[in-house]
């Protein structure tokens, strides 16, 4: 019966459970030309630096020759794929390859040591999936790599135990001498080498690919709904890039039911624009969902006081949230003062009766201040004013699946003697959950309804029809749009989707041009 109910849960709350977000296999790449037989490393790795040194003269001659770009690109990702997988090391010291030296060039910024890395060159990766139906490349020179590196969570702020970055390695030459380089392509456009410079060559999406693989986003889906307490140690801002001080950073908060996992169309689109790479780097926050959503803001605050302890902001970040993610980002941009406590609570908080421990998960998920460090908040398909599926059937049957940590129960036993009982609001007799605190008459979202967003902090809404173009009587199939509306907004667009909105590459454009707009407008 049990398994009958969770999948009644599964069925309204996710539209794409069945579809394989993406897989990553490995393939042979081929070029005419080109032999690409195992055999020495050494002779193999000579070859390909007198094929590259060969291309890169004829593009000294002829810079808008492709057909040698293409030959170049390859002959140096054939290389790195030698290295990769003959272990040999030219950071550590210079390799002879008879007439040539194959050399590495030190980059200025530490984090691009390449001793760090596994370095898999990117067309060497067949990706296919719902989430990359596009692969987002550049033309341009050099060898697109997935720059896979082991991370040291409790420092590093890494979404899975591996960081996997875009990187694009370039070969110069020095006479007999091949020195190969890394190059960020969010960080640099263009290249020089020899007498030319061109545009750099980069793959975006590989990274995102291989990253979702090892996050397995469909295995953190139900379960963190479920039994939140068992995932707390997942919870984390997490950076996908190398931390830039002179980039704005956006930070992502999924929904309901859901995983970072769920921006990787998103991000995997934003980046293919030049500036979005030029002004914007991505974190997202990862928590588990079955936890009452005002807890689950004052985790988020938490972590944000952490992670900008180690990276400090000289820009103000730019917040989006999708779902109950939208309704975490709203208390970020929020003062609200004893006006939330007052509505819910019969005795402020010095009066009750309670251990400070019960206090301060209390007051922290009850009392709000903005944060300065946001800049601008964009909603996507938030319900504001709740969800009549969290008070239906659907939503109460959630309830009973979903374990509430014991802690949290106790607090909800500890302060049941201080609830003010508002005429038609949700009365329970246990600290809510998740679905709970989506419920259009939760006495949280009740007090909520009326305390404005900090002036002078633009938000925006964009909001899904399921394409039946009947705003404002619209719904996406989870959130109507009478939930979805905030007065105020600086902009409010409605896109021809279901509830998955921030998927839909109108509503991508809607943030791209959001985003155009806050860089000179921050």
């Amino acid at each position: 019966m049990k398994s009958l109910h969770i999948l009644l849960l599964c069925i309204p709350l996710a539209f794409a459970g069945c579809a394989q977000y993406v897989t990553v296999s490995i393939i042979k790449p081929e070029r005419a030309g080109f032999t690409t037989k195992a055999g020495d490393p050494y002779a193999t790795l000579g070859d390909y630096v007198v094929a590259a040194k060969s291309a890169l003269e004829k593009l000294d001659r002829d810079p808008a020759n492709l057909e040698a770009q293409r030959d170049y690109n390859f002959a140096v990702a054939r290389i790195c794929g030698t290295l990769r997988e003959s272990k040999l090391a030219p950071w550590k010291s210079p390799i002879p390859l008879g007439a040539h030296t194959l050399a590495w060039e030190c980059h200025p910024r530490p984090v691009w040591n390449p001793a760090l890395y596994e370095l898999i060159p990117t067309d060497e990766l067949q990706i296919e999936g719902t989430y990359f139906d596009v692969r987002e490349t550049k033309a341009g020179l050099g060898a697109p790599v997935v720059a896979r590196r082991v991370a040291d969570q409790a420092h590093d702020h890494a979404p899975t135990p591996h960081f996997f970055y875009a990187a694009t390695v370039v070969a110069r030459f020095e006479g007999s001498r091949c020195v190969l380089g890394i190059e960020d392509p969010l960080q640099t456009e263009t290249i020089r080498a020899g007498r030319r410079t061109f545009p750099l060559a980069a793959g975006y999406s590989a990274p995102l690919a291989m990253l979702l693989v090892e996050m397995k986003p469909k295995s953190l889906k139900l379960p963190r709904l479920l039994h939140p307490a068992k995932f707390a140690a997942s919870t984390r801002i997490a950076r996908l890039e190398p931390y830039d001080p002179n980039k704005t950073v956006v930070l992502v908060v999924h929904g309901l039911m859901d995983s970072p996992g769920t921006w990787f169309p998103l991000i995997n689109r934003l980046r293919a624009h030049e500036d979005v790479r030029r002004n914007y780097q991505f974190w997202f926050f990862s928590y588990p969902s079955g936890y009452p959503y005002p807890y689950s803001a004052a985790i988020l605050r938490k972590e944000l006081d952490a992670t900008e302890n180690e990276y400090p902001l000289r820009r103000k970040m730019v917040v989006i949230g999708h779902s109950m993610g939208g309704c975490i980002s709203r208390l970020l941009i929020i003062d609200s003062g004893d006006r939330l406590w007052n509505s819910m609570f019969t005795a402020p908080p010095e009066r009750m009766d309670l251990t400070p421990e019960h206090k301060h998960i209390l007051t922290e998920s009850n009392i709000f201040a903005h944060r300065p460090e946001v800049g601008r908040v964009i909603f996507i398909s938030a319900p504001h004013r709740g969800s009549d599926l969290a008070s239906n059937w659907v939503g109460r049957v959630a309830t009973r699946l979903i374990s509430i940590p014991e802690e949290l129960l106790a607090v909800g036993r500890a302060e049941a003697r201080y609830e003010k009982h508002a005429a038609g609001a949700l009365h329970l007799a246990r600290f809510p959950d998740s679905v709970d605190t989506l419920a259009p008459n939760n006495d949280f979202v009740l007090a909520l309804r009326p305390i404005p967003t900090k002036s002078g902090i633009p938000y925006h809404t964009i909001a899904g029809d399921r394409g039946k173009g009947d705003a404002p009587q619209s719904s996406d199939g989870v959130v109507p749009y009478w939930s979805s509306h905030l007065p105020g907004a600086r902009s409010e667009k409605v896109v021809p989707s279901h509830h998955s909105a921030h998927q839909h590459p109108e509503a991508i454009e809607e943030v791209h041009r959001i985003l155009t707009l806050h860089a000179v407008q921050p």
